[in-house]
C-alpha cells in the first residue's frame, strides 16, 4: 500500500511538472482541439445530463463545454466537495452565469457554498448520462491518477448504486498527462475513455 502511495506521488510530481512548462497558449489550443473532440463524440450528442468540472489552470478548459451544454438545451452538474471527507456531490448549474456568484474555495474553485440546499443533486434525480473528468493523469487503459482525494472515485461508486447504473465517463487531458501505466488499486475507479490531442 506504501509502495502504491509512494509511486502515484511520484509520477503526481512529474505530470505536474510538464503540465506546468504548458504555456497558456498552448493549453488553450490543446482545450480547443479536445471541445471539438467532444461536442461530436456520440457519447455527449446522446446525454441529457452531464457532470462536469470547473476547470483550473492546469487543467483542459471546461468553460466552452458548459457554454455547449446550455445551448444544446442538456442539463450541466458541477461538483461541490466537501473539503474535510472525500464526499463530494453533483449539483445543477441553472446558467454559465450561475457560477459567477459561487464562492471560492480554498483551492480557488467556484462551488456552490455548502448552505445551498436549492439545487438538484444528480443521483438524488434521474442520475447522470455522462461525468467529464478531471485528473493529473491518465493511461490508455483508462486508469487515473487523481489528486489523492478520492472524490471521483468515490462518487463513481455512489453512480453505479444509482437504478440508471453507472454513468459513462469521459476523462479530458493535455497529451502531456498521458502516462506510460499508472499503479491503482481495488478502490480506483476506470475511466471509460481519455480524450486528448493525438498527434498519431
Amino acid at each position: 500500500m506504501a509502495t502504491l502511495r509512494a509511486a502515484k506521488e511520484l509520477l503526481r510530481k512529474q505530470v505536474k511538472l510538464k503540465v506546468a512548462a504548458l504555456s497558456d497558449e498552448e493549453k488553450q489550443r490543446q482545450s480547443v482541439g479536445v471541445l471539438k473532440t467532444l461536442i461530436s463524440h456520440p457519447k455527449y450528442v446522446s446525454s441529457e445530463r452531464i457532470a462536469v468540472y470547473l476547470s483550473t489552470n492546469d487543467e483542459v478548459c471546461t468553460e466552452e463545454i458548459i457554454k455547449d451544454i446550455f445551448k444544446c438545451g442538456k442539463s450541466c452538474f458541477i461538483p461541490r466537495y466537501e473539503i474535510k471527507t472525500s464526499h463530494m456531490d453533483m449539483l445543477k448549474l441553472s446558467s454559465l452565469q450561475d457560477i459567477e456568484t459561487m464562492p471560492l474555495t480554498s483551492w480557488n474553485i467556484r462551488q456552490p457554498p455548502e448552505d445551498d440546499n436549492s439545487r438538484e443533486e444528480a443521483l438524488e434525480g434521474g442520475g447522470l448520462d455522462l461525468i467529464l473528468v478531471p485528473g493529473l493523469g491518465f493511461d490508455r487503459l483508462g486508469r487515473r491518477l487523481g489528486r489523492g482525494k478520492g472524490f471521483y472515485d468515490i462518487y463513481l461508486k455512489r453512480c453505479s448504486r444509482h437504478p440508471k447504473g453507472k454513468p459513462y465517463t469521459i476523462a479530458l487531458a493535455f497529451k502531456e498527462q498521458l502516462c506510460q501505466e499508472i499503479p491503482v488499486d481495488d478502490n480506483d475507479m476506470l475511466i471509460d475513455e481519455v480524450l486528448f490531442e493525438d498527434d498519431e
